[in-house]
Order: structure tokens, then C-alpha cells, then sequence
């Protein structure tokens, strides 16, 4: 089991498989326009601008789940996204993190990669899990580590054959 046996839908609904990124290492993250960390956008896309080219590909799912810090629809979302963070990684449709309906992708990731005291559940906004080129989690990050603190594990990850 890998991360490519799952679907997303993005922002335009099409559905796609997590296939497509075989072989290039992820930062999935669950994002928020609303929250304390939407800052780290600009984070993010800069990894994705400094490492596109390696082979990083940074996933967005924004989640409403908390304080409803993310109630716009998928083109409020793409266009706070790109006029106030010029983001150009993928953005995917508003999914649920935790609870009986949450996206498989994350029930999946969650299970790999559990969080402070092996809890499973997502926290906050901005959680972020590392992905290999083999499609297998490689860490689970809080959302207060910036996304600069994680480029040491990407530049590991994408050295990794």
C-alpha cells in the first residue's frame, strides 16, 4: 500500500490518481485561508519553487475542519490562493482530515505517520507529511514547523534513489 493507490479530486473536479506523482518526493499539506499559519503558503511555494525541478511537488487540500478557518468555495480558494500567495502547486477540492468522513489519502497518511504521542488525528491546519519517491511517508510535521525548517528532509529525500 502507497500513496498512489488513492484518488484526489482538484480544484477544477477532475479526479486524479496520486499515480501521476510516482517518483517525485510530496509535501501533502492541509491548508486554511483563514488560520494563524496561512502565512506558510508563502513557505511552501517557495520549496515548490526551489525544488520543483528536483523532483518536490507540494499538494494543498485545504480543510475546513478547524475553527472554519477555510469556508470559501474551490475558486475562492484558488484565487486567495494565487492573487495573495502566488501559489502554482496543486491545489486540490476542500477535504475532511479527521473524523468518519475524512479523505482516505489522509486516513492513510495518518496511520503511517502518527502524530505527538502516537496520536493519529490532525490538530490544526497546516499539518504537512513528507512523501518519498517510493510513495511511502517518510515524517509527519506539527503545523507550527515552517516549511523552511523542513528543507534538510527534502534535500535527504530527494538524494534518496
Amino acid at each position: 500500500m502507497s500513496i498512489y493507490n488513492f484518488s484526489v479530486q482538484t480544484l477544477d473536479g477532475e479526479e486524479q490518481s496520486m499515480e501521476m506523482y510516482r517518483g517525485k518526493v510530496l509535501l501533502i499539506v492541509n491548508t486554511a485561508s483563514q488560520c494563524g499559519f496561512t502565512p506558510q503558503y508563502e513557505g511552501l511555494q517557495k520549496l515548490y519553487e526551489t525544488y520543483g525541478d528536483k523532483g518536490l511537488v507540494v499538494l494543498g487540500f485545504p480543510c475546513n475542519q478547524f475553527g472554519g478557518q477555510e469556508p470559501g468555495n474551490e475558486e475562492e480558494i484558488r484565487n486567495f490562493c494565487e492573487t495573495r500567495y502566488h501559489v502554482t502547486f496543486p491545489m486540490f477540492v476542500k477535504v475532511e482530515v479527521n473524523g468518519p468522513n475524512a479523505h482516505p489519502l489522509f486516513q492513510y497518511l495518518k496511520k503511517e505517520e502518527k502524530g505527538a504521542l502516537g496520536t493519529e488525528s490532525i490538530k490544526w491546519n497546516f499539518t504537512k507529511f513528507l512523501v518519498g519517491r517510493d510513495g511511502q511517508t517518510i515524517h509527519r510535521y506539527s503545523p507550527n514547523t515552517s516549511p523552511e525548517s523542513i528543507k534538510p528532509d527534502i534535500e535527504k529525500a530527494l538524494a534518496a534513489v
